[in-house]
């Protein structure tokens, strides 16, 4: 399976390129602290898509896909704490795009499974 083919993989890549995007308003002391965590977590996920993509097997690829959705939730999450610190004043783009990325990988472990 190419992993550049799958919109997973596509969509979560747009993730990452908004979320360094929007990390780099946020406060200078967050370089080293939310900043770098949230673009962590982001990377993550696409990067476990393709790794489980170049898997020989269907459970090695499953469990890379169940890696970026928890990468996913950790985002989500610090995605949240930014935006009650006021980092973040309209969260719901990103929120969409995480919950694009999330039925993507979703739909792709139901079909493994399912073969």
């Amino acid at each position: 399976m190419d992993h550049k083919s799958l919109d997973a993989w596509n969509v979560s890549v747009e993730l990452s390129v908004d979320i360094y995007s929007l990390t780099d308003k946020f406060p200078k002391v967050e370089l080293f602290g939310l900043v770098q965590q949230i673009r962590r977590s982001a990377i993550s996920i696409p990067s476990n898509i393709a790794e489980g993509c170049a898997r020989s097997s269907a459970k090695e690829t499953l469990r890379f896909l169940y890696i970026a959705l928890g990468s996913l939730a950790e985002l989500e999450t610090q995605i949240i704490i930014a935006s009650k610190l006021g980092y973040i004043k309209d969260e719901f783009i990103v929120n969409e795009k995480i919950t694009k990325v999330k039925q993507l990988i979703l739909g792709l472990i139901r079909y493994l499974i399912s073969v």
